[in-house]
């Protein structure tokens, strides 16, 4: 992807105030006027114009050595794959990253995943914080129960508040799309924790702890895209999303789940009608949005999606695989499918496997979407890197 900005073009774009003279109505942002790529991309971009990248379980710390050593001596191969970490959500904000990953555990009583099994096994110590903390009512963060339990923010209120403190602190960035898997899987190991199921009462409440933390008015929510529309899908299709500048410093949540989960969280509504979270839902369907399409073989779908108008996530690498190997077809086949949002482990290599990376080129953290008239932005960023 070739780089999109010199170091005068991205002083250009950081002048954010429209200025009287500039010709909002040009072919593209540089011919707007000086100062103006900011204002002319803020009216004449929309949210699905762009491309971003961001983290894939952002909240993921490390596994600790001792339960590494354990996975590594039953399941040598999915303790490949798990063997990657990230830094404090606000640190991946920093560094670039706009698209935040979070699983999510349903626990409304408190106490179900304050003695994780992995850690008694091993021996491991649990500071007392971390007990009180997940032994309070609500949801809690974890990849693998009793295994991968270690995160960056252990409650989802906690990720929540750090977000939107981020938030306050940067306004200008573009949308950030938090993705959330609902996680209710058991698995085969003695003294493990058997989850609760996700059902409309668990969205319900999952809905509640979003609310708690974010007005509807920092949001971009479905009933703001479907408005007057019969359907979610309809409105998407017909009027498109919000433009750039409307939804500068926002957030959006989408659900990425299927089947039940999806049907548990509609509850009966045609769409999504009253809630918080698109859903990953089918092109054909009314609450069709944002769909998620992570492997190399949709990448046809990907771009027919984004050209008509949907919100696409896919991954540029999994399960360290591309990171072990240096292998960035995966990484550069995501970038140019049009998908809006790239989710990554690397956007930093991680030394003990090699050079691979993913992110946006050097200065530019949003750019235009290439597969959506990226002309129009003249080679300039949505969003440009903080100078150093």
């Amino acid at each position: 992807m070739r780089v999109l900005i010199g170091a005068a073009a991205a002083l250009m774009l950081m002048a954010a105030p429209a200025r009287a003279d500039c010709n909002l109505a040009a072919p593209d942002a540089a011919a707007a006027g000086p100062a103006c790529a900011r204002a002319w991309m803020d009216q004449n971009l929309h949210l699905n114009d762009i491309v971003t990248v961001g983290t894939h379980n952002s909240y993921k710390a490390a596994i600790s050595d001792k339960i590494m050593a354990l996975l590594k001596g039953v399941a040598p191969r999915q303790a490949a794959g798990l063997d990657y970490s990230h830094l404090p959500l606000a640190e991946q904000l920093d560094d670039g990253a706009r698209a935040i990953e979070i699983d999510v555990a349903y626990d409304p009583k408190g106490g179900l995943y304050a003695h994780p099994a992995g850690a008694a096994m091993t021996g491991e110590p649990v500071s007392d914080a971390y007990v009180a903390a997940m032994s309070q009512p609500g949801f809690k963060v974890l990849h693998v129960q009793d295994i991968d339990f270690h995160a960056v923010c252990i409650t989802f209120v906690i990720c929540l508040r750090e977000l939107k403190t981020w938030s306050g602190a940067h306004p200008d960035h573009v949308p950030i799309l938090i993705t959330l898997n609902a996680k209710d899987d058991a698995i085969p190991m003695p003294n493990s924790v058997t989850p609760l199921k996700f059902d409309t009462a668990a969205f319900d409440a999952l809905d509640a702890e979003v609310l708690s933390v974010f007005s509807r008015s920092e949001l971009v929510t479905p009933d703001q895209i479907q408005a007057g529309a019969p359907s979610l899908r309809d409105a998407v299709l017909a009027h498109g999303w919000p433009t750039l500048g409307a939804t500068r410093g926002k957030f959006l949540f989408a659900l990425d789940e299927s089947g039940d989960k999806i049907a548990a969280y509609q509850g009966g509504r045609k769409s999504l009608e009253g809630r918080v979270m698109f859903v990953n839902a089918p092109e054909d369907s009314p609450a069709a949005a944002y769909l998620t399409l992570n492997e190399t073989s949709d990448i046809p779908r990907i771009t027919a999606d984004v050209q008509k108008g949907f919100l696409v996530r896919t991954r540029a690498d999994a399960d360290t695989v591309e990171a072990r190997t240096n292998d960035t077809a995966r990484r550069d086949k995501a970038l140019a499918s049009g998908a809006q949002y790239v989710s990554t482990d690397y956007m930093h290599p991680d030394t003990r496997f090699g050079p691979y990376l993913a992110r946006m080129p050097a200065g530019v953290i949003a750019a235009c979407n290439p597969q959506r008239q990226p002309e129009r932005c003249a080679g300039l960023p949505v969003e440009a890197a903080p100078r150093p």
